[in-house]
């Protein structure tokens, strides 16, 4: 992709974005967030009525009566959009692949958190950290972000979950809004996973969610689910190089490929049920503006209830 072709990519996500957060996002977006993060404002001694929660028991010990923490609401969050680059996000059967879809979605969560006076952050990542851009504000920083999406060149083909998350809970040294956008094609008891940061996809992801509130976004391509009848076809898999051949024109092995990702796909909703998180699948052959909306809406209610 040339320079121009670049720009003018960039400028027509950009106004498609825009459209939507204008349209659609409008009144849904992240005000729900708002006040979710606390930062310390100051320490003194217990007045009778405050809760007993806020005392600080290490002070309280070293001067011998009681002083409680005092917070207020942090109103200015940073929203960290950490999207997978590995070579399996270039995969689509439609007129997009995975990597683009989750441009568009970065994209719109950026310009929504923009509106909202939020800062913005990426991290872009393969098995390795590819990108990383700290929070900041303004159109600018904006667009830069959205052309180091599309124009992102990956070093490494794997993917590698718990890294990426293990690096931001390094670099993030207050709570922030993290949406993860993968494909979540690997397996949860990944050992070279385990090896490097110590905790497996799932340790990593409640660990993170405990420290910042995280949105497990899955993109999910509908020929991962259904193989059509095309004849005798060689599968690949992007990061592995890993070659298989299948005859597609048989019904058995259809039924056998669909069965197996449904399998795949219930495991990963029980994986997330069991950290808790909160979760959100897009198909690249659908819009996901309308599912978005109502999942921020849902969120909302559910913090007022």
């Amino acid at each position: 992709m040339t320079l121009q072709e670049l720009l003018e990519t960039v400028r027509r996500v950009e106004v498609r974005t825009n459209r939507l957060v204008n349209d659609t996002m409008v009144g849904a977006y992240l005000s729900h967030f708002k006040g979710r993060g606390m930062d310390f404002e100051e320490l003194r001694e217990y007045i009778p009525g405050d809760d007993v929660r806020d005392i600080d028991w290490n002070v309280t010990y070293r001067m011998g009566r009681p002083f409680v923490k005092r917070y207020r609401e942090e109103r200015e969050l940073a929203v960290v959009l950490a999207v997978d680059v590995s070579a399996s996000s270039g995969f689509g059967s439609s007129r997009r692949s995975k990597r683009d879809f989750a441009a568009e979605i970065a994209c719109t969560l950026a310009l929504s958190a923009s509106r909202s006076s939020d800062k913005v952050a990426l991290l872009l990542f393969s098995d390795q950290v590819e990108l990383f851009l700290p929070p900041r504000k303004g159109r600018r920083h904006i667009l830069r972000l959205i052309r180091e999406m599309l124009a992102i060149q990956p070093k490494h083909k794997g993917t590698s979950i718990p890294a990426a998350l293990a690096f931001l809970n390094h670099v993030l040294h207050r709570r922030a809004i993290v949406f993860l956008l993968t494909d979540f094609l690997h397996s949860f008891g990944a050992t070279t996973d385990t090896a490097r940061t110590g905790r497996d996809v799932l340790q990593e992801i409640g660990l993170t969610n405990a420290r910042h509130d995280l949105v497990c976004v899955h993109l999910h391509d509908p020929l991962e689910s259904t193989l059509p009848p095309a004849g005798l076809l060689t599968i690949e898999d992007a990061e592995t190089g890993e070659m298989l051949e299948v005859d597609s024109t048989r019904q058995a092995v259809r039924d056998k490929f669909a069965r197996t990702n449904a399998d795949r796909l219930a495991e990963l909703d029980r994986a997330f049920r069991r950290t808790g998180v909160d979760t959100l699948r897009f198909s690249t052959v659908e819009s996901f503006a309308q599912t978005l909306q109502r999942f921020f809406e849902t969120r909302r209610g559910r913090r007022r209830g």
